[in-house]
């Protein structure tokens, strides 16, 4: 099916992991019009030439050079109809020791420039006279979070409530705005915050998978369909929708 062969794409965070397997997804399904970004020059810039893309390089944590980067693609792609925000910050913290220098730098990455760069591509899509789709990617922490997670699940339970806000704000306009609560995934990612926070061995995955009810972490692959998914035609008038992706029921307890 070549649904996304008129979609013009902005990733963030498209470099790796998910955001990669979406862009994936999305060139896959037709999409030639696409702008991937993350912090690594030289990993987006290959990347970008696997897909037939545009890499730019953006900091989440930079909220005015993230915006400005969305009028640069938009500029380049003609318009942006589709977003995913993919990239996050996952540093660890507790409600005992974290700073505000962590708390700030998590909620900046994590929700001040998700929610700033949702309203640069709306007001251009709304001064263009088109709609739009955008699909946050969140995590199960938005229900809780480990107590090491506190300021990253708390930056993702904001970035939640702004997905189901614009829902609310921008349906008039035709610009729907979803999100996906991913559970526990296999990425690079992860594998780095494992091995940096954790003290994880080259067994951690094998280990984690066996501990899992379908012996299988979420993998990036999983997401990306139900990303592109949200981000089509076939997805109807489907908004403000937070979609559980995970083997773990949310609010569950051992039987």
């Amino acid at each position: 099916m070549m649904q996304h062969s008129q979609t013009h794409a902005l990733i963030l965070g498209g470099t790796q992991g998910l955001g990669l397997a979406i862009a994936r997804k999305l060139v896959a399904q037709g999409c030639t019009k696409l702008v991937i970004t993350g912090r690594d020059s030289a990993k987006g810039t290959s990347i970008a030439a696997e897909l037939g893309a545009r890499f730019a390089v953006t900091d989440l944590c930079d909220t005015a050079a993230t915006v400005a980067a969305v009028d640069q693609a938009a500029d380049h792609l003609g318009r942006i109809d589709a977003l995913v925000v993919a990239g996050a910050l996952t540093d660890r913290g507790s409600v005992l020791d974290t700073t505000p220098e962590l708390w700030d730098r998590m909620m900046t990455a994590n929700a001040r420039t998700p929610f700033f760069v949702l309203q640069r591509v709306a007001q251009r899509a709304i001064a263009a006279g088109h709609g739009a789709s955008v699909v946050n990617i969140l995590s199960m922490v938005v229900h809780c979070g480990q107590s090491f997670l506190a300021p990253y699940s708390a930056s993702k339970a904001a970035l939640a409530n702004v997905t189901r806000n614009a829902a609310q704000a921008l349906r008039s306009q035709h610009i729907r705005v979803n999100g996906i609560n991913c559970g526990w995934m296999d990425t690079p990612g992860e594998d780095a915050t494992q091995r940096r926070y954790h003290g994880a061995g080259d067994d951690w995955l094998a280990r984690a998978e066996a501990a899992q009810p379908f012996g299988t972490l979420v993998k990036p692959t999983h997401v990306a369909g139900l990303a592109s998914y949200m981000l089509s035609a076939d997805s109807g008038v489907m908004t403000g929708a937070l979609v559980d992706f995970d083997q773990n029921v949310a609010g569950a307890y051992p039987e």
